[in-house]
């Protein structure tokens, strides 16, 4: 009788032997890329297939449910990564409890009558299995016995530090995004569906976009940010505010963006939210108005920051 996980993988079969890379893969930071690039590389060399395989939900969510980790990227957004960087084959597994109670050994062999698979490449710090009895030395054992290959690519370092999703979620809380864009390589994304507020953006004279985030959304620390916005394939210099909006008592965090010269009805749809640097953080005003100037400034600098010229200012010159 097969598994659960042997129906998820049995859309793939592939035509030839692959080399595989197995881990969550959250953010595909500098320290995935390597691990990546050498799979490929490798597969390449070997006349291979290249086949990640990555998981729907984090295992936390089942091991350690009352301990979110909340996640840099989206399945889809991971998804996406691996793919633009040419891997053959990317599969997404649930990680069940069927899953998680299976011996490093059973995985492995469930791996090679579905995928085919010739080779491991791993990270330095990997292990699969139940109570993760599959470390590196014993599924290097395991290969001798049972006909695949292992290699494990070292750690990448950033400032002295290894570059990891913990890390990243880390420098993200404290709000030193430029650190953390420059381990993921790209500026953090935060997406969802634009939601109708309470047109406070409005009133202020700054109409914004409201995405309501969810507790597996990692986001960076409280404040305002220059931001690049993308809506239906179209990119919009942006200003996003995160936090509760202390100077009205909010309690409810909030993600809420003001897309520069930018005018159109935008709820119910989806919206990027690239965060590119941080502004300030979170002021209580005495007052509206003095919010208002202060918003002002913000977007002002979000002007400075993206090189976008003020439209009112260039038609009226």
């Amino acid at each position: 009788m097969s598994t659960s996980i042997e129906h998820e993988l049995s859309h793939i079969a592939p035509t030839k032997d692959t080399l595989v890379s197995i881990g969550m893969f959250d953010g595909l930071h500098m320290g995935h890329q390597a691990l990546v690039r050498r799979l490929v590389e490798q597969s390449r060399a070997k006349e291979m297939l290249s086949a990640v395989i990555t998981f729907k939900q984090h295992p936390s969510a089942l091991l350690t449910p009352h301990s979110t980790v909340p996640l840099l990227t989206s399945l889809d957004e991971r998804i996406c990564l691996l793919k633009n960087m040419d891997v053959d084959v990317v599969a997404a597994l649930t990680f069940s409890p069927e899953l998680a109670a299976l011996g490093a050994q059973h995985f492995v062999s469930i791996l090679q009558c579905c995928l085919k698979v010739h080779g491991l490449i791993l990270g330095w710090d990997f292990a699969l299995g139940h109570q993760r009895e599959g470390s590196l030395e014993t599924l290097h054992t395991l290969g001798q016995h049972m006909g695949f290959t292992t290699e494990v690519v070292s750690p990448v370092e950033y400032y002295g530090k290894i570059v990891s999703s913990t890390t990243i979620r880390q420098t993200l809380a404290t709000g030193n995004i430029t650190d953390a864009n420059a381990m993921l390589t790209r500026p953090f994304r935060i997406e969802g569906t634009v939601i109708a507020g309470d047109a406070r953006g409005t009133t202020l004279g700054f109409p914004t976009a409201n995405i309501a985030p969810t507790p597996q959304q990692a986001l960076p620390a409280d404040g305002a940010y220059a931001t690049i916005a993308t809506i239906n394939d179209q990119t919009h210099p942006s200003a996003t505010f995160i936090g509760t909006r202390p100077t009205f008592d909010g309690v409810e965090r909030i993600v809420e963006t003001h897309l520069l010269n930018y005018c159109a009805n935008l709820y119910n749809h989806n919206l990027k939210i690239d965060i590119i640097e941080r502004l300030r953080g979170v002021t209580k005003f005495p007052d509206a108005e003095a919010l208002q100037a202060q918003i002002a400034l913000d977007i002002l600098q979000v002007r400075q920051i993206l090189s976008v010229p003020d439209c009112e200012k260039t038609e009226k010159s």
